[in-house]
């Protein structure tokens, strides 16, 4: 397959939009080529990026964490349809009581999207996530929710009777996968920077995400740090059932199940866990089929597969280094050139 074309779109963007990027193509299973482009900062001297550079997935954390809750559906762990009250007792009694592994998969619990870090400082986030007053009946619509990918990751670690992250590592195993929370010290040279704030300056190696920050950095919704290759593993245990290739992380009806439409929405279906493309204008861009699934991390990370094509697409980037801007231009630009060199390839 050329990528030529994805190469010059990410290549127009480096320097300006980030300083660093993975672009990991798959196809059918088979990696098909993957480039990287750029530093780990804006500094000529600073390492430059390879396939090995973990980046700060931010949201696409919720990925790994909503397959580890899908593995625990798939053994009646924690079952997608019933209440979470035995893991979460704080919810007895309330207006939270409702609420399943399937509501906030699907981002349809009502529990608030997020909050700002000045209101959760010298408070317990977790705490304050579970008992936050719901902002729309369970049930009722999607809110897309930090808070309620934090409560989902409370229920797995006290189901499980460990820690959150021993949870989500041994999902990472099953899937071939190394993305973890907290990198080590002597590694956070080789991960790109992101944001400086006035808060905790520039940060490497350490999670963008100022609610997982407080979390010390394991939470439900934030904090792993990855590979290109890390979440292209993760996405075949589900491309893969959706294309005839069995995969023991998951079995395959809970797996097609996760990237069919649980719950609509005028902007961004979604899947249990997955986001699904919904118009044109969603940042896997116009070309790839209504069937695809994927998900964006805010600090300029995302994957798109289409089962149609059998296709993945995992672009990885450190965004945020220039700011909070939006760079769903450049993600469907690499999209559309991927999947118009895969189409072309296709007819030769």
């Amino acid at each position: 397959m050329n990528l030529r074309a994805a190469d010059a779109v990410v290549r127009g963007a480096l320097g300006a939009r980030f300083t660093a990027a993975v672009l990991r193509v798959e196809r059918g299973g088979c990696l098909v080529g993957e480039r990287a482009y750029g530093r780990v900062d804006g500094q000529p001297q600073s390492a430059p990026v390879d396939g090995a550079t973990r980046f700060d997935l931010a949201s696409l954390t919720k990925i790994f964490v909503s397959t580890a809750a899908l593995r625990s559906a798939a053994t009646d762990a924690l079952p997608l349809d019933e209440p979470l009250t035995s893991q979460i007792p704080e919810w007895l009694a309330t207006e939270h009581a409702p609420i399943t592994p399937r509501h906030l998969l699907a981002h349809t619990s009502g529990m608030q999207s997020g909050a700002d870090y000045r209101e959760l400082l010298g408070d317990d986030v977790e705490r304050f996530s579970l008992l936050r007053p719901l902002v729309a009946g369970v049930g009722n619509g999607v809110i897309y929710s930090d808070l309620g990918f934090i409560a989902l990751g409370v229920a797995l670690q006290r189901s499980a009777s460990r820690s959150l992250a021993s949870v989500v590592r041994e999902t990472c195993e099953a899937v071939g996968a190394a993305a973890a929370f907290r990198p080590p010290v002597p590694e956070r040279a080789t991960i790109p920077a992101t944001e400086e704030d006035g808060w905790r300056g520039r940060l490497r190696g350490v999670v963008h995400d100022e609610k997982a920050y407080l979390m010390n950095g394991v939470a439900g919704h934030a904090g792993l740090f990855g590979t290109a290759c890390d979440v292209a593993r993760l996405t075949e245990a589900y491309l893969g059932h959706c294309n005839g290739r069995p995969h023991q992380a998951l079995p395959a009806a809970i797996a097609r199940e996760a990237v069919e439409e649980a719950a609509p929405d005028a902007v961004l279906r979604r899947g249990l866990g997955w986001a699904l493309k919904t118009s044109d204008e969603n940042s896997c861009g116009a070309l790839m089929s209504p069937q695809t699934f994927g998900h964006t991390g805010f600090t300029g990370t995302c994957v798109w597969a289409d089962p149609v094509r059998d296709l993945s697409v995992v672009f990885l980037t450190n965004a945020v280094y220039f700011g909070r801007f939006d760079l769903r231009d450049v993600r469907a630009a690499v999209c559309d050139a991927v999947v118009g060199a895969a189409d072309a390839d296709g007819r030769s």
